[in-house]
């Protein structure tokens, strides 16, 4: 018989607590290797793929494409062999004997059988058998799961978001592979007395649905929200998967209510009229709701830690960038391949190196718990990326210890791995100072916000011609405006625009920086 093993989604490193199905290897069925990739997901800072550290026949998958994932719960389900050394082949050939209906009763594993791999996922021991509940070998993917039953525990008080009123002591099915949250529980949910039986009750399109049990809904807020405005959760009708109650939902009907639906009244009492109808156009208008998740997600939730914890400040200058363009010319100059060709990026990203060893306070941190500025020996040095996910900051490391050519390859690569969706967690972590060129946008100027927990980021806007003083005469050159964004913490306006002006001087006068590439 073959034995099956449950795979959870592990532990992808740096606080990650959940991940979206972006595309799956294998189906159902599939014969896999250990340590073969069996699951493509979007974590809130890259593409990941996952193996398997179990080898053997694929009977479930749990979750679609696109569905959000917590760490911890189940993936996938592979039958492996019930005795070591087995073959995929045997394992294929035996769980397509096994009959459906019967599921394989739990054994212990023998301490010699060891299918897992070596190879240890963060904080997913490989080789520990799965003490979860097996499941069916040989049937089709399990969609929906039917929870434990739970055992009757005495009441311990309200919940936190008031009881459930159709609460009953079966919880109603979980959908598998996403977040269990019936009541605020996981998967189970503590017994609870069966209320008194109540008369039936009538929506404005008919007889409401009977219920047997708890009402799903998406989250404990959508409880108190119908709570707060009295609205019974079993006449709403749910719009989400498998019939979940979400939150438009409720608001939906606390609207159609206000609008002047006819209430039912008891036999023999004349009907109860609610206020005259509010026009629709009254009512705040509904837009697209789209998830603050993934890359975006993890993006507003560091964007917003650094606005409320840094107190950042601003300064700009402009600068005549003619002789930094003529200079990365003639570095050119017989270098027609565009691997060889030191970029105006990478000539920059010097220039703040530089600016950074001269005014070392611009390349630190700010420990709050310990009310300390750390001062950083080695320059990290971010850039933002535009990507199809949306903005990224990958990281150049020892960016102070390269040149101008080795900056540009390093650019090079970590550019085209962002468009392809391929930078690794490591490629996005352990900046100290971000270039930002916000100048292939069209713009002059920004104010950015830091990129916690760095102190400081360096702005660029477009080079374009404009009039310029040189000389006492006016001519046309090429203009760039300079910014830098600090958090003034770390130091004080003269130390920021003592920086800020010796990048401008670089850039107008670039022949002396030159000679150190």
């Amino acid at each position: 018989m073959a034995e099956v093993r449950e795979f959870n989604l592990p532990d992808l490193g740096e606080g990650l607590t959940e991940a979206t199905i972006v595309r799956w290897m294998v189906a159902v069925g599939d014969v896999v290797a250990v340590d073969q990739t069996v699951v493509e997901v979007e974590t809130a800072k890259a593409l990941v793929d996952v193996p398997c550290p179990h080898g053997g026949v694929v009977t479930a998958r749990y979750g679609e494409e696109g569905d959000e994932v917590p760490v911890g719960t189940p993936l996938v389900a592979v039958a492996v062999a019930g005795h070591a050394g087995a073959s995929p082949a045997a394992t294929a050939a035996s769980v397509a004997s096994a009959s459906a209906p019967a599921a394989p009763a739990p054994a212990a594993v023998p301490a010699a059988e060891q299918e897992g791999s070596g190879n240890v996922l963060v904080g997913y021991g490989t080789r520990a058998p799965s003490t979860r509940r097996r499941g069916r070998v040989g049937g089709p993917a399990p969609l929906t799961t039917p929870a434990a039953a739970p055992e009757p525990a005495p009441a311990t008080g309200p919940e936190p978001y008031g009881p459930d009123p159709a609460a009953a002591t079966a919880p109603a099915p979980v959908r598998s592979g996403a977040p269990r949250h019936l009541n605020g529980a996981a998967g189970t949910a503590p017994a609870r007395p069966t209320p008194a039986p109540t008369p039936p009750t009538t929506t404005a399109s008919g007889p409401a649905p009977a219920t047997t049990g708890p009402v799903p809904v998406i989250s404990p807020l959508v409880r108190r929200l119908a709570r707060e405005h009295g609205v019974d959760l079993r006449d709403v009708p749910g719009t989400g998967p498998d019939g979940l109650v979400l939150r438009a939902d409720v608001e939906r009907a606390v609207r159609e209510r206000s609008y002047g639906t006819t209430a039912p009244a008891p036999r023999g009492t004349a009907p109860v009229h609610s206020p005259a109808p509010v026009p629709r156009a009254a009512a705040a208008p509904e837009g697209i709701r789209l998830p603050l998740r993934g890359l975006r997600g993890f993006a507003a939730e560091k964007l917003s830690r650094s606005r409320r914890e840094i107190p950042d400040a601003t300064c700009w200058v402009d600068a005549d960038a003619t002789e930094l363009l003529a200079a990365r010319q003639a570095a050119n100059e017989g270098h027609t391949a565009p691997g060889a060709r030191i970029s105006l990026l990478a000539l920059l990203a010097r220039v703040c190196t530089a600016a950074l060893a001269r005014h070392p306070e611009l390349n630190a941190t700010v420990d709050t718990e310990a009310r300390e500025i750390v001062r950083l020996d080695a320059v990290h040095l971010g850039f933002a990326a535009q990507t199809e996910r949306g903005l990224v900051v990958p990281v150049v490391r020892d960016a102070h210890a390269r040149n101008a050519e080795q900056l540009t390859a390093e650019f090079a690569r970590l550019t085209e791995s962002a468009r392809a969706g391929t930078l690794s967690p490591a490629d996005l972590q352990g900046g100290t100072f971000t270039l930002n060129n916000y100048g292939v946008f069209g713009v002059d100027g920004s104010t950015p916000i830091i990129n916690h927990p760095e102190a400081a980021m360096l702005g660029v806007g477009r080079i374009i011609e404009k009039p310029w003083v040189v000389g006492g005469e006016l001519a046309v050159r090429h203009v760039v405006q300079l910014s830098l964004t600090f958090d003034h913490r770390v130091c004080d306006g003269g130390t920021a625009g003592g920086f800020l002006r010796y990048v401008a001087d670089c850039v107008e006068h670039p022949a002396v920086l030159l000679r150190t590439l």
